[in-house]
């Protein structure tokens, strides 16, 4: 959105949480920033001052409020569709590529020099990127200290800060507290059991659609990766620096999240890719409100407010994972990936953290361990790896033989780096190199665009779920006169699909 002051105004007034993320409030007679729903007295617009994001406000000199918590808001909506530069960025720093590797890190990986990537988020974001990894720094640190029993020098460093002094002046300067004064307010709350663990709150715009969400993943669960248990999904995570394990819960505003990680520097890239995952950053108000517009789908958004696109944590996974079911049952697909993930599984190799044991003797060792031991964090782990899927045996596939070499063609080009499946991508050069690669056509191509790359307006008219719901609804069931028909439905085609895959 545009800041428009009145406009702004207005959203903080009637305390409005759908504008939470969309722009913060700086109230320069108290010297603090707010998220819009602040329940705090309205002040005054002559000492009101408005910002597109926690950092710009930070550089002005205000500290976050510690009543409606502004740094823990959902995204913004506009930085997780935007496919431009300013947008992958946002995506990259919340992934924590600037802790990882710097500024010039990120300015590499984008294309443009660190002057210029400067320049671009500060007329966009109202700070660069550093000051934009500096807030998130920030609030990683602070959810170690309220979650944890960590001492602060082991939060400073997981939190990505370069000094144990650099923690504690950044922290006073953001909170306007010391970080041991964050842990007392604590109260006698418990951090929660078991080294590495972290439990949090994920927040998001309602309304939310969790049951549609479950469901999706549930039908499409693999063994030893992702299961969905009584209300709460669990999968493995592949990180930066290790392996992880993530339960979430969705409850009512938010969704629950607990955390076991080897390495706490992931903190920040596995919420970021949770997040990614069950879409938690969207505005559904704006995506229900233009599909509502059409009566073919108005009942089924009525019935069904807040349906997000279930995405992906690992842009590979999902890649195999669409290859392998072209034109198969989602039941047949998952068996042969089971079948793929058992052979990669049982071969003696080196283990991603670097043990050196073999892949079963870890996963025996692992089943041996209780709950909240290190059983419960080894027993779903992240998916292949493209040098692991490199290392299956022709009988470990399962499949045709041109199916199998289009899975090793992807593999190599990830090893290469040719194709990268990273949240910063820009997502048409991406899809125009995975369409160069044999095997890959415009239906996988556009599947991966919209869940692995996030774009919002993809519609899938050549599948056959797709055409079957639309029939169902009573739309045109052809490829052609279904895309001519679902132009009424842009800039939001890609959750025009999901309900149609419902309705089907």
């Amino acid at each position: 959105m545009e800041m428009d002051f009145e406009r702004c105004y207005r959203a903080v007034d009637s305390r409005d949480q759908r504008f939470d993320g969309w722009f913060y409030t700086g109230v320069t007679s108290t010297g603090i920033y707010c998220r819009p729903s602040c329940p705090a007295t309205t002040p005054k617009r002559q000492n009101v001052r408005f910002f597109p994001s926690a950092a710009a406000a930070q550089g002005a000199g205000l500290r976050a409020c510690r009543r409606c918590r502004p740094d823990a808001t959902p995204g913004s909506p506009q930085w997780d569709v935007r496919a431009d530069v300013v947008g992958r960025a946002i995506r990259l720093i919340a992934d924590g590529v600037v802790d990882r590797d710097g500024v010039p890190g990120l300015a590499s990986r984008l294309g443009y020099t660190e002057r210029h990537l400067h320049r671009m988020l500060s007329a966009e974001m109202g700070a660069g990127p550093l000051a934009l990894a500096r807030a998130q720094r920030a609030q990683t640190a602070r959810i170690l200290i309220e979650t944890t029993d960590l001492g602060m020098a082991e939060i400073a460093f997981a939190a990505g800060f370069g000094s144990v002094r650099q923690f504690n002046d950044t922290l006073r300067e953001v909170y306007a507290s010391a970080p041991s004064d964050l842990r007392t307010a604590r109260g006698r709350q418990q951090a929660p059991a078991g080294a590495g663990t972290i439990a949090l709150r994920l927040a998001y715009r309602p309304p939310l659609h969790a049951q549609a969400l479950l469901d999706f993943l549930a039908a499409r669960a693999l063994p030893g990766v992702e299961e969905v248990r009584d209300g709460t999904y669990h999968r493995g995570l592949r990180l930066p620096h290790g392996i992880g394990q993530v339960a979430l819960t969705p409850a009512d505003g938010y969704v629950a999240a607990t955390l076991r990680l080897a390495d706490l520097r992931d903190l920040a890239p596995a919420v970021a890719r949770c997040r990614r995952l069950l879409d938690l950053d969207a505005d559904p108000a704006a995506v229900d409100a233009t599909l509502a517009a059409d009566p073919a789908l108005a009942p089924a958004v009525a019935a069904e407010p807040g349906i997000r696109i279930p995405r992906a944590v690992d842009g590979f996974e999902l890649a195999v994972r669409a290859i392998i079911g072209q034109q198969i049952s989602v039941t047949s697909a998952r068996t042969t990936l089971t079948r793929l993930l058992t052979s990669a599984r049982v071969d003696h190799e080196v283990v991603a953290n670097g043990t050196g044991v073999s892949r079963q003797q870890l996963h025996d060792q692992q089943d041996e361990g209780g709950p909240g031991e290190a059983g419960e964090l080894g027993r779903l782990r992240g998916f292949l790896s493209a040098e692991e899927v490199l290392g299956v045996p022709d009988s470990g596939f399962g499949m045709p033989v041109g199916r199998r070499e289009t899975l090793r063609g992807l593999a190599r080009a990830v090893a290469d780096g040719s194709v990268d499946f990273a949240a910063g991508v820009d997502r048409a050069e991406t899809v125009r190199r995975l369409l160069a690669l044999p095997g890959i056509g415009p239906w996988t191509a556009n599947y991966l665009a919209m869940r692995a790359f996030g774009d919002p307006d993809v519609l899938l008219s050549t599948d056959l779920a797709v055409r079957r719901g639309a029939a169902a609804l009573g739309l045109p069931a052809t490829p052609t006169t279904l895309d001519g028909y679902a132009d009424r439905w842009r800039p939001w085609r890609s959750y025009a699909t999901i309900r149609l895959w419902r309705a089907a």
